[in-house]
């Protein structure tokens, strides 16, 4: 019997399918800001990751990236929400350009279960 995984609290925890996934080019430091292409309407949260670079990320419906944007040195993968139909924007915190994985994860719906 399949069961909805639940934290310590009894409360459920998030599990996610992965959907479409795309490279995104982040120029380096002092370059410009990239943007991913637009996030689908069942997405929820993204996994973005990078071993090349320190990273700036923004995150919206047309974000851009800042030399002030939130840093994520390398090697780093973080899963953030994603509003549906938004972009993600990335620029290197690094003198050189790299690229970073963006994979959108859309919520799992367990089977209705019978106890």
């Amino acid at each position: 019997m399949l069961r909805t995984p639940t934290g310590s609290n009894g409360w459920p925890l998030p599990v996610f399918t992965l959907g479409p996934s795309q490279n995104v080019t982040c120029n380096a430091a002092g370059g410009g800001s990239t943007q991913s292409t637009a996030f689908n309407a069942y997405t929820e949260a993204v996994m973005v990751s990078s071993t090349t670079n320190d990273v700036r990320l923004a995150i919206g419906d047309s974000p851009t990236a800042t030399t002030t944007s939130t840093l994520f040195p390398k090697p780093f993968i973080a899963i953030l929400a994603a509003p549906k139909g938004g972009k993600i924007a990335v620029i290197s915190n690094d003198t050189n350009a790299g690229s970073v994985s963006v994979t959108e994860l859309q919520s799992y719906d367990f089977p209705s279960q019978n106890t």
